[in-house]
């Protein structure tokens, strides 16, 4: 059979109306359009389902049957396109996020809260996670993307740089390198230096290097949290090193943050999806707003001198 919605809503109309006229003006076409329709359909069918006159018309006893049925087929296909429409329109959908727990406690929740203005129909879920299971989160489908640093590569999985800042030292109220508006790696190095167990160490250290290459890193404490390690840094244990979007976090313990140079060392913050899955589009709409954002910061950070 090659029955087409065409000749489908040509019979609902026929049976609603009770009348070739009434039903093609419905349907904005001619009566003589309209009886095409309605023969193609029952050639198609191998059925007769309108009895036609010079003087009325009427359903066969297999179009009365078939008309409840061909009404809730269109209606339930209406029904699907309205929910494709109000999903296109952003006035539904479900948007997820993995990110680490420090950009989920410092910039993504007013990231989320001004699309949340924009769009409040759509449902958003966001998920602190370790730094590690960000990238493991978008490929099991927990998520729609996730926004983390740089990982290793994986080839089910497409990384994009969202933006890229530098380092920073973290020092207390009253440190001796206080009055330095920016500071030099090897400023540090006298210093009880407190990192992040991992990767944040791992490749810090290699960056870095040692001897002509560099100053080196020998941490005297390495935690799992940054939150830890301000608190380290506020109790006189030692000093750290963050990125901007911990800013917040630092200036609430009272703490100073300085630009390090010589060399200045950036790192990566990237968007993670799942190769060759197509987003939702709140979650295209929810990554475009992101992305805005995440450019503002970057002027507020250059204002500040930091970059």
């Amino acid at each position: 059979m090659n029955v087409s919605l065409r000749q489908l809503r040509a019979f609902v109309a026929v049976a609603r109306y009770g009348s070739f006229t009434l039903a093609a003006e419905s349907l904005y076409i001619t009566q003589s359009a309209l009886s095409g329709l309605i023969r193609e359909l029952e050639q198609n069918l191998q059925l007769r389902l309108v009895d036609r006159s010079t003087r009325r018309m009427r359903l066969t006893d297999m179009g009365s049957q078939l008309f409840p049925l061909v009404q809730k087929i269109l209606d339930d296909l209406d029904g699907v396109m309205a929910e494709v429409g109000k999903i296109k329109a952003l006035e539904r959908g479900l948007v997820r996020v993995a990110v680490p727990q420090l950009l989920a406690s410092t910039w993504l929740p007013p990231m989320l809260a001004g699309f949340r203005q924009q769009h409040p129909q759509v449902e958003l879920r966001l998920l602190d996670s370790l730094v590690e299971t960000v990238v493991s989160r978008v490929f099991a489908g927990e998520v729609d993307f996730g926004i983390g640093p740089e990982r290793d590569p994986n080839s089910d999985i497409e990384a994009s740089l969202l933006l890229e800042v530098p380092f920073l030292a973290v020092l207390p109220a009253g440190h001796r390198l206080a009055g330095h508006e920016r500071l030099v790696w090897d400023d540090l190095a006298p210093e009880a230096l407190i990192t992040l167990q991992g990767q944040f160490t791992e490749r810090l250290t290699l960056e870095l290097g040692t001897g002509r290459r560099g100053p080196g890193l020998k941490p005297a404490h390495e935690v799992s949290f940054m939150a830890t390690a301000l608190k380290m840094v506020a109790a006189g244990l030692g000093v750290t090193v963050c990125l901007p979007y911990a800013a917040e976090l630092v200036e609430q313990q009272g703490l100073l943050l300085r630009p390090l140079q010589a060399p200045v060392v950036r790192r990566g913050v990237y968007v993670f999806t799942r190769r060759g899955r197509t987003l939702s589009p709140a979650a295209e709409a929810m990554l475009a707003h992101i992305r805005a954002e995440a450019a503002r910061q970057l002027q507020v950070l250059s204002e500040r001198g930091w970059l």
